[in-house]
């Protein structure tokens, strides 16, 4: 399967597989940006991609920088849908106590290519029932 990536900006690094196995391609900053603590802030990639039918691109955050610096994606995971051939950006927050300097070619995310499923859509009177039922919300202990 082919994704097809265009480079908006001279700064856009293509997103790569870190290692063989790994299910998501690193997204770099093109921009240098400080999101303070308890902020949010749009980071631009400077790239668009053209995906393959039936299929979304999943916006993640890294673990790393969750873990150092309590930076986060914050509408995780964001979804990139086929039709859209706008720049993929990311929206970071930082959960952290202190200031977070985003720079050029920092690795800011990754995205995760997959598969989706289009259902047709039903309204009716009642659902099958189940052993669960509508238990919910730590119905299960």
């Amino acid at each position: 399967m082919q994704l097809k990536i265009k480079r908006l900006s001279d700064a856009a690094v293509i997103p790569q597989y870190a290692h063989p196995g790994d299910a998501g391609l690193d997204l770099v900053s093109i921009e240098a940006q400080t999101i303070l603590p308890g902020e949010s802030r749009l980071i631009r990639t400077g790239i668009a991609i053209e995906l393959p039918e039936n299929t979304e691109a999943q916006v993640r955050p890294r673990s790393g920088l969750a873990l150092k610096h309590q930076i986060t994606v914050l509408n995780t995971p964001g979804t990139i849908d086929a039709g859209y051939r706008g720049e993929v950006c990311v929206i970071l927050i930082n959960h952290g106590n202190q200031a977070f300097q985003v720079e050029p070619g920092m690795r800011i995310a990754q995205m995760v290519i997959a598969s989706f499923i289009r259902v047709t859509v039903e309204a009716v009177e009642a659902l099958a029932d189940t052993a669960r039922s509508s238990g919910g919300f730590g119905s299960t202990g």
